[in-house]
Formats: C-alpha cells, sequence, structure tokens
C-alpha cells in the first residue's frame, strides 16, 4: 500500500474519565492519573430541540467529539466531508427495537426506525453544523478505526482537501451486552489536511504492515483499549500528546496492522 500522508489539526476525545482533548491529553502523557469514571456526555445546543430529544447516547458521542476537532483546528464544520466509523452503531436504539418486535403489539416508532441507521450520526451531523459535503459511514467491527483512518486519509490525498474522521462506540444493553461486551461510550474525532498550517498539530504517515500492536503501557488503559473498539486509538492519541516524533502500530485486520509514523509540527 503506497504511504497515506495528512497532517492533525484538531483532535476531539470524549471516554471514560475522559471530557475533552487537553483532559485526555494531560492522562496519556502521565501529567494526571487516569481515574476511570462513566462516560458523561454534555447536551448538544447545536441541535433543534426537537432533534435534542431524539438522539441517543451515539450520536451525543459522535457529534460531541466532532464538534471540539472542528473547534480546536479553527475550520468550518459546514465544509468538511466526514467519515464516520463504529463497530456497531447505536446498540441501544437497536435493542429497543427488537423488544417492539418480539411484544404483541410491535408498533415501532418512525424516530427509532430512522435512528437505526448506521450513518444516523451524520445525518444528525449535517443538522446539527449545516454540513452538505459528503460523508460516510464505516463498520469493520474491531478494526473499525484503522478503517476509518484509512478512508479518512485516501480522501485528505485523492481528494487534496481536509477532511474529518469521527470514530465512536457505546456500550449495548442485555442480552446484547453479554454477546459484545462494550465496556462504555468513547469517541475520537481527528481533523487531517493534506498540508501542515498554523492549526497543525503533527503530520502523520500511515502505511500497512505486520509488526505487533502497540498495548498502553499503563494497564487499566489497556484494559480501556481493548474493552471498546474506538479506543484502539489510544496508542496514536498517546504519541500526538507527547508532541515527540515516533511511531505506533494500530490494530487492523487480521494479520494486519497500521503503522502510523508521527512527526510533531509545533
Amino acid at each position: 500500500m503506497t504511504a497515506l500522508e495528512a497532517s492533525v489539526d484538531g483532535i476531539g476525545l470524549v471516554g471514560p474519565g475522559i471530557a475533552n482533548w487537553p483532559d485526555g491529553a494531560r492522562m496519556l502523557t502521565g501529567e494526571t492519573p487516569w481515574v476511570h469514571s462513566p462516560t458523561r456526555l454534555p447536551p448538544l445546543q447545536c441541535l433543534p430541540s426537537a432533534e435534542r430529544r431524539r438522539t441517543g447516547a451515539v450520536v451525543r458521542l459522535a457529534l460531541t467529539a466532532g464538534l471540539e476537532a472542528t473547534e480546536r483546528a479553527g475550520v468550518d464544520a459546514a465544509r468538511l466531508p466526514a467519515v464516520f466509523t463504529s463497530s456497531g452503531g447505536d446498540g441501544e436504539n437497536c435493542h429497543e427495537i427488537c423488544q417492539v418486535l418480539a411484544s404483541a403489539d410491535r408498533q415501532l416508532s418512525p424516530t427509532r426506525f430512522h435512528n437505526s441507521v448506521h450513518n444516523a450520526a451524520a445525518g444528525y451531523w449535517g443538522i446539527a453544523t449545516g454540513a452538505t459535503a459528503a460523508s460516510n459511514a464505516l463498520c469493520a467491527y474491531d478494526a473499525s478505526f484503522g478503517a476509518g483512518l484509512l478512508e479518512a486519509l485516501t480522501q485528505v490525498v485523492v481528494e487534496g482537501t481536509a477532511v474529518l474522521l469521527i470514530a465512536y462506540d457505546a456500550s449495548y444493553p442485555e442480552p446484547m451486552r453479554s454477546a459484545r461486551p462494550i465496556a462504555d461510550a468513547f469517541g475520537v474525532a481527528l481533523v487531517l489536511s493534506p498540508k501542515a498550517g498554523a492549526a497543525s498539530l503533527a503530520r502523520v504517515v500511515t502505511t500497512l504492515g505486520r509488526a505487533p500492536t502497540d498495548r498502553m503501557p499503563d494497564a487499566a488503559l489497556e484494559s480501556l483499549r481493548t474493552s471498546i473498539p474506538a479506543a484502539r486509538s489510544l496508542p496514536l492519541l498517546a504519541q500526538l500528546a507527547r508532541r515527540t516524533a515516533g511511531s505506533v502500530v494500530l490494530d487492523y485486520l487480521d494479520g494486519e496492522r497500521l503503522t502510523v509514523q508521527v512527526r510533531p509540527c509545533l
């Protein structure tokens, strides 16, 4: 595979014990300890009141991360193409639909139905930001972050445009949780651009390889990395937080890994 290169211009992050990217960066560099607490998602004032009432945790998760990344990059979210990637989408909504279909009533709410599609977060993103650029919604099970990163980088290189990547996963209710035990909600967003600019944090060069996946040195953070698919991004986020040159290997498909070389711009 040809190496894919881009600049990271903005980062958004929310997860267990992590409120935003500066909070996460301090934790990933060891400046502050990571203290586990359930993921807290703020209300989305960017949506009209009717849409706010209809959104579940997954949409709030994706939009929270995406809005932080675009704000930190200083870019107009309405103009950015976007890649949304999640291992399973809205599991809570899926659970509610299954409950209705298993009942005697079987009257399915139209809101439940339109929130069940895998690109629901992309639709709400368009409503919240006025974005009209193309968006893709991907799913690759535990490899979803890697698949999304490759898709976003490919668009940056081929189209010569900045692209927003949003990766997000949230836990399922029982009984699906027993079959797919995602620990909590985790969302990460990256604004990727073709050239380095004033807001750029680092240049990244990504290739396919077979080197062993990097693990987090802290046992608790390693557990977080492996328990939520979107958290497979943690080794890359840690390298970006350190603001030093280095290389990390991320999970992708069986037998394939992503090697990401990081060179800071600041």
